[in-house]
């Protein structure tokens, strides 16, 4: 990278990937409580990514017997080109220095008109739950500040909910964030990102160093073994700019969705107190419908077993048993 001090505010936004304020027009079409009376049928778990995920959905729920969809988000496909010969090994790192990126050009819009897409299709059979992790929060906030009446619940494990900040990147910068082990994904940037327009990170990377900072802010909880397969499935490029595109809460829209929020309490990238912090601004806005808060022992990406609880506490929301 030719400038260091670039490389780790980039990589951080990276690591709050997330989405963008207006563009999208409300269409409530009468109250969200009216809309949303009377729904009946197979809960569907809309799951939206964090960043540089791959979108999917969550097998352990669909065994339990709800249908889950992830959202389909730009740039993250597999014919997007994410993934080209020069991130296969040996990788030849000038080439991923260079090389344009899918991801240049989207943000925030882009992601919430995908997942408003999604949750508009399933809405006809039955109650939905949206539920996103870490970045994936900023798209959110947004799908409930657009399509509240088609949303039953929304769920935010561990996930920015924006309410008195702007976006991600600001909360990070509060003293609850002040902890925050973001930086550590700097050492992962291979490319400059007003080169590529994107934050492209080397997920691959055998440097035993930049490997244990990685494992430290992502799951340290975790064995070698499943902190490797879990880095797998991460995709290298991500939005430069929706960690720092707004995505604040509404108190008419977003407001009126019942809302659960899942605690991390080893999570070092986004610190319990700024988990914390986001809870208690949501419950301020809106003090007649506050977040239903359940907690669990895990790092930002939960290990197996611990996803197991989390799988739980979703299987158990009201919006499940109806």
């Amino acid at each position: 990278m030719t400038n260091k001090r670039h490389s780790r505010r980039t990589a951080l936004r990276a690591a709050v990937a997330g989405t963008a304020a207006g563009g999208i027009t409300l269409a409530t079409g009468g109250t969200t409580a009216q809309a949303r009376k009377g729904r009946r049928g197979t809960t569907t778990f809309v799951i939206v990514t964090g960043a540089s995920g791959t979108p999917g959905g969550i097998d352990a729920l669909s065994l339990r017997g709800h249908r889950t969809v992830g959202v389909p988000l730009p740039g993250h496909g597999a014919t997007d080109a994410q993934f080209a010969l020069d991130y296969q090994c040996p990788q030849d790192l000038a080439s991923m220095a260079t090389r344009p990126s899918p991801m240049a050009g989207v943000g925030l819009d882009a992601y919430t008109a995908a997942a408003v897409e999604v949750v508009r299709t399933v809405a006809d059979f039955g109650p939905v739950v949206l539920y996103g992790g870490s970045m994936g929060g900023a798209t959110l906030n947004r799908v409930g500040n657009t399509v509240p009446h088609l949303i039953d619940r929304i769920v935010y494990d561990t996930a920015f909910c924006c309410v008195d900040l702007a976006c991600p990147e600001d909360y990070l910068t509060t003293p609850e964030g002040s902890t925050t082990l973001a930086g550590n994904l700097a050492a992962l940037v291979v490319a400059d990102p007003a080169v590529i327009g994107a934050v492209r990170a080397n997920y691959r990377t055998a440097d035993p160093d930049t490997l244990a900072k990685l494992k430290e802010v992502l799951m340290v909880d975790a064995s070698d073994t499943e902190f490797y397969s879990t880095l797998a499935y991460l995709q290298p490029d991500e939005s430069l700019t929706v960690g720092r595109e707004n995505s604040q809460v509404q108190a008419d829209t977003w407001g009126s969705i019942p809302r659960t929020y899942i605690r991390h309490t080893a999570d070092r990238m986004i610190p319990i107190a700024l988990q914390d912090r986001m809870i208690t601004e949501a419950n301020q806005l809106t003090p007649h419908n506050r977040f239903d808060v359940h907690t669990v022992h895990a790092g930002h990406a939960a290990t197996t077993e611990q996803f197991q609880q989390i799988v739980d506490i979703l299987d158990h929301l009201p919006e499940c048993h109806r």
